[in-house]
């Protein structure tokens, strides 16, 4: 990787040099500061991998084929990519840190209107949720390389991580839930606003500091953002010039593939395996297993990025031990599962953290990373809303799991061949 750069302020954060510190030691404030984004990327995968173990459920009670279930799947990610474009906007209006506050308490909200009867609030509490999981999502690598510029690593293996265990708990616990509690999905789904209520007070001390959450509008940081949006200032990197860069739709490509995968796998798999005469518990709890390699997989991800040479044997690695889980779930997907599943789980893991390591990696300084970060997780999860609907629709038409499957291997080769420049060791917009 290149070397670290020092991180000029992005749009929305004020420079390192005149940002005031939150009150108390300063090994305290970088715990809780830690504690704080940690609990935030928890919650950004929970309503989504809370609902696939109870779709069933879902689909029987509303009445939904399995191509409104896709759909139902597929809002969140759509969400993902389309509301991702509008956190540069909003980040510059609210700052990245309130920003993020303001997400949570949107999350928490969506999840308990998902909750109310009826289709219409099923799927616009489920748009709510997605479009602040879409901001989480934009927020999370900027903020990792200006506020923890020089634990760089550390935070994206621990972000990653954080991604993989809210998932897993969330795909786990729900039908143990249901049974222990006697509460139908509706009343467990909504407990996912808890942890969401918990992150945003959590990360309350940052509201304490307003240099910190808002920029200064008399400041030259301001006044470059300004000059930005009226196009005037050369040297800030618009969005419109990474459409035109090839590291940058190689970053963009990767993440949108690699993640038309996963929520494909994250919205059909307990059902997938259910069609196969696996018990509604045991389908969910499979899937909430091949979370834990997958956890190991994404924190061990940034250090194999770093280390491993040439620079394409770690995506490589996560492309074969995917195809390896797919080929698994093509020919015996109940008997062989939890070697299709850690397999699955170590490569879509793997892939995930690659994927946002390289929208750091490839941005020499913050402001670039937002910028990278809006293109690739925009454009990439539109593309990857594709593979919950797909995977309905296509599974709708065969009568079947074999075509699904067999289209996710021909997604995963594009996906590897993406990585080629994704992984290549120079900055997005170098000459």
């Amino acid at each position: 990787m290149n070397s670290p750069v020092t991180p000029q302020a992005p749009v929305g954060l004020p420079s390192p040099s005149r940002r005031p510190s939150l009150p108390g030691p300063a090994g305290a404030r970088t715990v809780q500061a830690a504690f704080a984004f940690g609990l935030a990327a928890l919650n950004l995968r929970i309503a989504v991998a809370s609902l696939s173990p109870v779709l069933t459920e879902v689909q029987r009670d509303e009445h939904l084929s399995s191509f409104g279930g896709g759909a139902l799947s597929t809002v969140p990610v759509v969400c993902f990519g389309a509301f991702a474009f509008l956190a540069p906007r909003l980040t510059r209006r609210f700052g990245p840190h309130r920003l993020l506050w303001c997400a949570l308490l949107a999350l928490a909200g969506g999840i308990v209107l998902r909750s109310v009867p009826g289709v219409l609030a099923l799927f616009g509490g489920t748009l709510i949720a997605g479009a602040a999981i879409a901001v989480g999502n934009v927020l999370m690598p900027q903020l990792i390389k200006h506020d923890f510029a020089g634990r760089a690593g550390l935070m994206l293996g621990c972000y990653s991580l954080a991604l993989s265990g809210g998932a897993a708990l969330a795909a786990g616990v729900v039908v143990p839930l249901e049974s222990a509690t006697g509460w139908g999905w509706r009343q467990v789904l909504a407990l996912g606003a808890v942890p969401a209520l918990v992150a945003a007070l959590a990360r309350l001390p940052e509201l304490l500091v307003p240099d910190r959450l808002s920029p200064d509008r008399r400041s030259p940081d301001r006044r470059r953002d300004q000059a930005e949006r009226a196009g005037t200032d050369p040297a800030a990197p618009a969005l419109r010039a990474l459409w035109r860069d090839r590291t940058a739709w190689a970053v963009t490509l990767y993440m949108g593939l690699q993640s038309l995968g996963y929520y494909a796998i994250l919205s059909w798999l307990p059902t997938l395996l259910q069609d196969h005469g696996m018990s509604d518990s045991q389908a969910g709890w499979m899937l909430s297993f091949s979370s834990f390699p997958g956890m190991a997989a994404s924190f061990a991800a940034p250090w194999l990025q770093q280390r491993l040479r040439p620079a394409f044997v770690a995506p490589l690695a996560s492309g074969l031990l995917c195809a390896t889980g797919f080929v698994g779930l093509f020919t015996s997907p109940v008997s062989g599962a939890y070697v299709w599943m850690t397999a699955l789980g170590l490569g879509q893991g793997l892939a995930i953290g690659l994927a946002l390591g390289y929208i750091v990696a490839r941005s020499p300084d913050a402001h670039h990373t937002g910028q990278l970060s809006t293109m690739a997780q925009g454009a990439g999860y539109l593309i990857a809303c594709l593979g919950p609907l797909g995977l309905g629709l296509l599974h709708s038409l065969s009568g079947g799991w074999s075509l699904p499957v067999a289209v996710l291997l021909a997604v995963l080769v594009a996906q590897t061949a993406a990585a080629f420049g994704a992984s290549r060791d120079r900055h997005v917009l170098a000459s």
